[in-house]
């Protein structure tokens, strides 16, 4: 064999090792930047978390706790409904109560605008989801003195006749902000 052929098979395989160690090198270059990666986003993910719980929550002012999902709904709910009264919590009526006030426009004696969708159906989901279900032989109660939810709400507690929902206020003292958690000292 000659030495231009030897030459020329040595410097192959010093090209292939050479070439096979660059190929290794950026390899493992791209996989050290993969785990950097993601040690880092799984860093600044644990950090978020642990800020969030770290958080205190806000006082829950509604009878439920309402997830993200519902809260725009929520928000649509009170906008439409807390301008002209206390907006009351959708557990104090049963669901088809919900149902025939957000479908009619005389609202107790008021012509109002209907809603109209999409903001119609996301109070619906709201309410449909908080609100109660109607027994099959109880009639669909439009006042609160007539909801049996609203007397299992507040067992022992003298309520005046009729029931208005601005004496709310007497015993729920943030009823207007829509937080009836907190009460009044003399209900505490």
């Amino acid at each position: 064999m000659s030495i231009f052929v030897k030459r020329k098979t040595r410097d192959r395989q010093t090209l292939h090792q050479s070439a096979e160690r660059q190929f290794k090198r950026q390899f493992f270059g791209l996989l050290l930047v993969i785990v950097t990666w993601s040690l880092a986003m799984g860093w600044l993910l644990a950090l978020a978390t642990n800020a969030q719980s770290a958080t205190p929550p806000t006082e829950i002012g509604t009878v439920d706790v309402v997830p993200a999902q519902y809260q725009l709904a929520q928000q649509l709910y009170l906008e439409n409904c807390a301008t002209c009264h206390i907006a009351l919590p959708p557990a104090v009526l049963p669901t088809q109560t919900w149902k025939n006030l957000l479908q009619d426009s005389q609202h107790y004696g008021a012509q109002l605008k209907p809603l109209v969708d999409p903001p119609r159906i996301l109070v619906w989901k709201y309410l449909s989801t908080f609100s109660r279900v109607q027994l099959d032989d109880e009639e669909t109660p439009y006042r609160l003195n007539n909801s049996r939810y609203f007397k299992a709400l507040h067992p022992g507690v003298k309520l005046p006749r009729p029931v208005q929902i601005g004496s709310c206020v007497s015993c729920h003292p943030s009823a207007s902000d829509y937080n009836f958690r907190r009460l009044s000292a003399e209900w505490k």
